[in-house]
């Protein structure tokens, strides 16, 4: 099935839909969101991509990141995706909105209007293993020196987030 995005202004204005993968090659702005979830003792869910999606397989990222429908609300999607990709329902909150560009190799760029959401999780996964091949906590000073001496191992966007998480916290 193909998939579309919202193709979009940077004041958020729909321009139209465009198929997925198409978008992502021209390196168009459209709509995204991310979604941090965190354990009681203060540790980020990372998952790690499943090793047969068409770009940034077998990288860690945050616990979800996706692209609402027309007509969607940036919640709903997130929603939707924690249920498909891992499986669970948690509670979200909106913490901000930006828009980046990546470079995320294979001339794909994602150019996103994304609306980062936040939100607890401490009970299990029923991952869904086309989307996402393991999941695990850590800490944000572990994480931070993961980045640091293994770049290559995370998703381009999740280092940009990561950053822009931490100007607003």
């Amino acid at each position: 099935m193909e998939e579309f995005v919202v193709l979009v202004n940077p004041d958020d204005v729909v321009l139209g839909l465009m198929e997925k993968q198409q978008a992502h090659v021209n390196g168009l702005l459209h709509r995204a969101f991310s979604v941090f979830l965190f354990n009681a003792k203060g540790e980020m869910l990372l998952q790690k991509r499943a090793s047969g999606k068409y770009h940034s397989p077998n990288q860690w990222t945050n616990a979800v990141c996706s692209h609402p429908r027309i007509g969607e609300t940036y919640l709903a999607g997130a929603q939707r995706r924690l249920k498909e990709e891992l499986g669970i329902e948690a509670e979200l909150s909106e913490k901000f909105n930006f828009i980046y560009k990546a470079d995320v190799g294979g001339g794909l760029w994602e150019h996103e209007l994304d609306h980062v959401f936040v939100g607890n999780y401490e009970s299990d996964f029923n991952l869904n293993k086309e989307e996402v091949e393991e999941v695990r906590f850590i800490s944000p000073e572990d994480l931070d020196k993961e980045i640091s001496e293994n770049p290559e191992h995370f998703t381009e966007w999740f280092k940009i987030i990561l950053e822009e998480y931490k100007h607003h916290f």
